[in-house]
Protein backbone atom coordinates (compact mmCIF):
# COMPACT_ATOMS: atom_id res chain seq x y z
CA UNK A 1 0.00 0.00 0.00
CA UNK A 2 2.87 2.50 1.00
CA UNK A 3 4.43 2.00 -3.00
CA UNK A 4 0.72 3.00 -3.96
CA UNK A 5 0.58 6.15 -2.22
CA UNK A 6 3.44 7.51 -2.70
CA UNK A 7 4.43 6.21 -6.12
CA UNK A 8 0.81 7.76 -8.81
CA UNK A 9 -0.06 11.45 -9.60
CA UNK A 10 -2.23 13.09 -11.82
CA UNK A 11 -2.91 16.05 -13.27
CA UNK A 12 -6.19 17.64 -14.99
CA UNK A 13 -5.64 19.18 -18.43
CA UNK A 14 -7.70 20.20 -21.20
CA UNK A 15 -10.59 17.83 -21.29
CA UNK A 16 -8.38 15.10 -20.01
CA UNK A 17 -6.10 13.56 -17.40
CA UNK A 18 -2.17 13.03 -17.46
CA UNK A 19 -1.41 10.23 -14.45
CA UNK A 20 2.65 10.40 -13.71
CA UNK A 21 3.92 7.12 -12.15
CA UNK A 22 7.94 6.17 -10.72
CA UNK A 23 8.99 5.52 -14.61
CA UNK A 24 6.36 7.02 -16.95
CA UNK A 25 3.56 9.36 -17.48
CA UNK A 26 0.54 8.82 -19.87
CA UNK A 27 -2.30 11.45 -21.08
CA UNK A 28 -5.65 10.29 -21.30
CA UNK A 29 -7.87 12.79 -23.76
CA UNK A 30 -11.01 13.68 -25.56
CA UNK A 31 -10.67 13.94 -29.38
CA UNK A 32 -13.26 16.05 -31.02
CA UNK A 33 -14.81 12.85 -32.97
CA UNK A 34 -15.07 12.05 -28.90
CA UNK A 35 -12.70 8.93 -29.05
CA UNK A 36 -10.28 8.76 -26.27
CA UNK A 37 -6.75 9.37 -27.47
CA UNK A 38 -3.83 8.00 -25.31
CA UNK A 39 -0.19 9.65 -25.30
CA UNK A 40 2.74 8.11 -22.96
CA UNK A 41 6.26 9.01 -22.86
CA UNK A 42 8.84 8.13 -20.21
CA UNK A 43 9.75 10.44 -17.54
CA UNK A 44 12.72 12.47 -17.71
CA UNK A 45 15.93 10.37 -16.08
CA UNK A 46 15.93 13.24 -13.16
CA UNK A 47 13.12 11.59 -11.77
CA UNK A 48 15.00 8.32 -11.62
CA UNK A 49 18.38 9.82 -10.25
CA UNK A 50 19.70 9.65 -6.24
CA UNK A 51 18.69 13.54 -6.38
CA UNK A 52 14.85 11.77 -5.92
CA UNK A 53 16.19 10.20 -2.10
CA UNK A 54 17.31 13.61 -0.68
CA UNK A 55 15.12 15.32 1.35
CA UNK A 56 14.15 18.49 0.96
CA UNK A 57 16.31 19.21 -2.04
CA UNK A 58 14.26 16.78 -4.29
CA UNK A 59 11.45 18.68 -3.67
CA UNK A 60 12.29 22.08 -4.93
CA UNK A 61 13.71 20.29 -7.95
CA UNK A 62 11.04 18.03 -8.60
CA UNK A 63 8.12 20.26 -8.37
CA UNK A 64 9.37 22.64 -11.15
CA UNK A 65 9.95 19.44 -13.11
CA UNK A 66 6.26 18.77 -12.53
CA UNK A 67 5.41 22.37 -13.45
CA UNK A 68 6.97 21.79 -16.63
CA UNK A 69 5.67 18.12 -17.21
CA UNK A 70 2.46 19.72 -16.66
CA UNK A 71 2.75 22.42 -19.58
CA UNK A 72 3.56 19.81 -21.60
CA UNK A 73 0.81 17.63 -20.75
CA UNK A 74 -2.11 20.64 -21.58
CA UNK A 75 -0.03 21.39 -25.04
CA UNK A 76 -0.47 18.13 -25.94
CA UNK A 77 -3.89 17.86 -25.33
CA UNK A 78 -4.54 21.24 -26.79
CA UNK A 79 -2.93 19.60 -29.85
CA UNK A 80 -5.22 16.44 -29.95
CA UNK A 81 -8.55 18.58 -29.00
CA UNK A 82 -7.89 21.83 -31.73
CA UNK A 83 -6.22 19.82 -34.29
CA UNK A 84 -3.46 22.58 -34.31
CA UNK A 85 0.57 21.89 -33.88
CA UNK A 86 0.75 24.51 -31.23
CA UNK A 87 4.62 23.91 -29.96
CA UNK A 88 5.35 24.68 -26.13
CA UNK A 89 8.66 23.60 -25.09
CA UNK A 90 12.50 24.48 -24.66
CA UNK A 91 13.00 27.92 -24.13
CA UNK A 92 8.79 28.96 -24.84
CA UNK A 93 8.04 26.39 -22.22
CA UNK A 94 10.39 27.94 -19.46
CA UNK A 95 9.45 31.49 -20.15
CA UNK A 96 6.09 30.16 -20.14
CA UNK A 97 6.63 28.43 -16.60
CA UNK A 98 8.59 31.59 -15.97
CA UNK A 99 5.60 34.36 -16.16
CA UNK A 100 3.43 31.58 -14.15
CA UNK A 101 5.95 32.04 -11.16
CA UNK A 102 6.30 35.65 -11.14
CA UNK A 103 2.79 35.95 -11.46
CA UNK A 104 1.29 33.67 -8.87
CA UNK A 105 4.80 34.72 -6.56
CA UNK A 106 3.52 38.76 -7.14
CA UNK A 107 -0.01 37.82 -5.83
CA UNK A 108 0.85 35.56 -2.92
CA UNK A 109 3.61 36.28 -1.62
CA UNK A 110 4.54 39.97 -2.70
CA UNK A 111 1.44 41.73 -2.45
CA UNK A 112 0.43 40.14 1.48
CA UNK A 113 4.32 41.04 2.48
CA UNK A 114 3.75 44.61 0.88
CA UNK A 115 1.00 45.32 2.71
CA UNK A 116 2.10 43.95 5.91
CA UNK A 117 5.01 45.62 5.94
CA UNK A 118 3.28 49.05 5.40
CA UNK A 119 0.64 48.21 8.30
CA UNK A 120 4.11 47.08 10.22
CA UNK A 121 5.29 50.68 9.85
CA UNK A 122 2.24 52.82 9.29
CA UNK A 123 -0.11 51.45 11.96
CA UNK A 124 2.65 50.97 14.50
CA UNK A 125 1.87 46.97 14.62
CA UNK A 126 4.33 44.69 16.39
CA UNK A 127 6.24 42.44 14.08
CA UNK A 128 3.91 39.13 15.40
CA UNK A 129 0.67 40.83 14.36
CA UNK A 130 2.27 42.19 10.87
CA UNK A 131 3.23 38.94 9.72
CA UNK A 132 -0.41 37.46 10.91
CA UNK A 133 -2.37 40.09 8.89
CA UNK A 134 -0.02 38.85 5.89
CA UNK A 135 -0.50 35.65 6.61
CA UNK A 136 -4.37 36.17 6.73
CA UNK A 137 -4.23 38.01 3.80
CA UNK A 138 -1.98 35.22 1.87
CA UNK A 139 -4.41 32.76 2.83
CA UNK A 140 -7.60 34.69 1.58
CA UNK A 141 -6.13 35.78 -1.63
CA UNK A 142 -5.61 31.99 -1.93
CA UNK A 143 -9.15 30.85 -1.12
CA UNK A 144 -10.85 33.74 -3.23
CA UNK A 145 -8.82 33.05 -6.20
CA UNK A 146 -9.96 29.37 -6.35
CA UNK A 147 -13.40 30.19 -5.48
CA UNK A 148 -13.67 32.80 -8.08
CA UNK A 149 -12.54 30.92 -10.88
CA UNK A 150 -14.24 28.45 -10.34
CA UNK A 151 -17.15 29.44 -11.74
CA UNK A 152 -15.26 30.12 -15.23
CA UNK A 153 -17.48 27.41 -17.10
CA UNK A 154 -13.90 26.06 -18.63
CA UNK A 155 -12.73 25.68 -15.32
CA UNK A 156 -15.61 23.95 -13.85
CA UNK A 157 -14.72 21.42 -16.43
CA UNK A 158 -10.92 21.26 -15.21
CA UNK A 159 -12.10 20.82 -12.04
CA UNK A 160 -14.44 17.87 -12.90
CA UNK A 161 -11.62 15.85 -14.12
CA UNK A 162 -9.24 16.63 -11.38
CA UNK A 163 -12.23 15.02 -9.40
CA UNK A 164 -12.08 12.49 -11.82
CA UNK A 165 -8.30 11.76 -11.36
CA UNK A 166 -8.37 11.97 -7.65
CA UNK A 167 -11.30 9.19 -7.59
CA UNK A 168 -9.47 6.80 -10.21
CA UNK A 169 -5.91 6.78 -7.48
CA UNK A 170 -8.48 6.16 -4.52
CA UNK A 171 -10.16 3.54 -6.42
CA UNK A 172 -6.67 1.47 -7.29
CA UNK A 173 -4.93 2.19 -3.72
CA UNK A 174 -8.63 0.82 -2.23
CA UNK A 175 -7.97 -2.23 -5.10
CA UNK A 176 -11.19 -1.76 -6.33
CA UNK A 177 -12.06 -2.33 -10.15
CA UNK A 178 -11.40 0.29 -12.37
CA UNK A 179 -15.14 0.58 -14.05
CA UNK A 180 -16.49 4.26 -13.79
CA UNK A 181 -19.43 2.72 -12.02
CA UNK A 182 -16.90 1.64 -9.22
CA UNK A 183 -14.70 4.55 -9.08
CA UNK A 184 -17.70 6.80 -8.98
CA UNK A 185 -18.09 5.52 -5.11
CA UNK A 186 -14.40 7.25 -4.14
CA UNK A 187 -13.82 10.25 -2.66
CA UNK A 188 -13.32 13.65 -4.97
CA UNK A 189 -10.17 14.00 -1.94
CA UNK A 190 -6.91 13.24 -1.88
CA UNK A 191 -4.03 13.36 0.98
CA UNK A 192 -1.10 14.29 -1.89
CA UNK A 193 -3.13 16.73 -4.21
CA UNK A 194 -1.40 20.03 -5.35
CA UNK A 195 -4.19 21.94 -3.68
CA UNK A 196 -3.00 20.39 -0.41
CA UNK A 197 0.84 21.37 -1.25
CA UNK A 198 0.04 25.35 -1.92
CA UNK A 199 -2.22 25.50 1.50
CA UNK A 200 0.98 23.83 3.51
CA UNK A 201 2.84 26.43 1.93
CA UNK A 202 0.92 29.01 2.53
CA UNK A 203 0.46 28.01 6.25
CA UNK A 204 3.92 27.32 6.85
CA UNK A 205 4.87 30.68 5.18
CA UNK A 206 3.02 32.29 8.21
CA UNK A 207 5.21 30.41 11.05
CA UNK A 208 8.73 31.18 8.92
CA UNK A 209 7.99 34.70 8.38
CA UNK A 210 7.25 35.50 11.87
CA UNK A 211 10.39 33.84 12.96
CA UNK A 212 12.35 36.16 10.58
CA UNK A 213 11.99 39.29 12.80
CA UNK A 214 11.32 42.81 12.04
CA UNK A 215 12.77 43.42 8.23
CA UNK A 216 13.06 46.95 6.08
CA UNK A 217 10.26 46.68 3.60
CA UNK A 218 12.72 45.79 0.65
CA UNK A 219 14.41 42.98 2.82
CA UNK A 220 11.10 41.56 3.77
CA UNK A 221 10.03 41.52 0.09
CA UNK A 222 13.58 39.93 -0.86
CA UNK A 223 13.14 37.28 1.73
CA UNK A 224 9.77 36.25 1.07
CA UNK A 225 11.18 35.27 -2.91
CA UNK A 226 14.00 33.67 -1.35
CA UNK A 227 12.51 31.77 1.65
CA UNK A 228 10.05 30.10 -1.70
CA UNK A 229 12.39 26.84 -2.61
CA UNK A 230 12.64 26.22 1.73
CA UNK A 231 9.40 26.88 2.67
CA UNK A 232 8.35 24.59 -1.20
CA UNK A 233 11.04 22.01 -0.10
CA UNK A 234 9.29 21.66 3.71
CA UNK A 235 5.95 21.29 2.55
CA UNK A 236 6.74 18.97 -0.12
CA UNK A 237 7.87 16.44 2.73
CA UNK A 238 4.91 17.19 5.29
CA UNK A 239 2.93 15.61 2.11
CA UNK A 240 4.93 13.00 1.84
CA UNK A 241 4.88 11.97 5.39
CA UNK A 242 0.98 12.71 5.84
CA UNK A 243 0.28 10.34 2.91
CA UNK A 244 2.75 7.95 4.50
CA UNK A 245 1.15 7.61 7.79
CA UNK A 246 -2.89 8.10 6.95
CA UNK A 247 -3.65 5.54 9.86
CA UNK A 248 -2.44 7.86 12.30
CA UNK A 249 -5.81 9.47 14.24
CA UNK A 250 -3.16 12.81 14.38
CA UNK A 251 -2.24 12.53 10.80
CA UNK A 252 -5.73 12.51 9.47
CA UNK A 253 -6.90 15.24 11.63
CA UNK A 254 -4.37 17.12 10.68
CA UNK A 255 -4.64 17.33 7.09
CA UNK A 256 -8.60 18.31 6.92
CA UNK A 257 -7.86 21.47 6.09
CA UNK A 258 -5.90 20.43 3.25
CA UNK A 259 -8.94 17.92 2.08
CA UNK A 260 -11.49 20.73 2.89
CA UNK A 261 -9.41 23.04 0.32
CA UNK A 262 -10.23 20.13 -2.56
CA UNK A 263 -13.87 21.21 -2.79
CA UNK A 264 -12.86 24.46 -4.64
CA UNK A 265 -10.72 22.42 -6.92
CA UNK A 266 -12.66 19.55 -7.95
CA UNK A 267 -15.82 18.67 -8.81
CA UNK A 268 -18.26 15.48 -9.24
CA UNK A 269 -17.20 14.18 -12.27
CA UNK A 270 -19.41 12.73 -14.97
CA UNK A 271 -19.16 8.87 -16.22
CA UNK A 272 -17.37 9.87 -19.77
CA UNK A 273 -14.65 12.29 -17.39
CA UNK A 274 -14.02 8.68 -15.42
CA UNK A 275 -13.50 6.71 -18.54
CA UNK A 276 -10.83 9.15 -19.71
CA UNK A 277 -8.71 8.89 -16.15
CA UNK A 278 -9.39 5.50 -16.19
CA UNK A 279 -7.93 5.33 -19.41
CA UNK A 280 -4.47 7.46 -18.40
CA UNK A 281 -3.85 5.58 -15.35
CA UNK A 282 -3.97 2.14 -16.81
CA UNK A 283 -1.90 3.49 -20.00
CA UNK A 284 0.35 4.80 -17.52
CA UNK A 285 0.61 1.61 -15.23
CA UNK A 286 1.26 -0.14 -18.82
CA UNK A 287 3.79 2.36 -19.85
CA UNK A 288 5.49 1.69 -16.39
CA UNK A 289 5.21 -2.20 -17.02
CA UNK A 290 6.90 -1.87 -20.37
CA UNK A 291 10.06 0.24 -18.89
CA UNK A 292 10.81 -2.27 -16.06
CA UNK A 293 11.05 -4.93 -18.73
Amino acid sequence: MEDRIITYGGQAVIEGVMMRGQRAFAIAMRAPDGQIVVHKEPLDAIYRSGITRIPFVRGVILLWDALGLGMRALTIAANTQTGEDLKLEGPALYFTLGLALVFGIGLFFLLPAGIGGLAENYLALSVWWSNLLEGIIRLALLIGYLWAIGFMPDVKRLFMYHGAEHKTINAFEAGAELTPESVAKFSREHPRCGTAFILTLVLLSIIVFALLGPLPLFWRLVSRILFIPVLAGISLEYIRWTANHLNSPVVRWLIKPNLALQSLTTREPDASMLEVAIHSFQTMRQAEQELNL
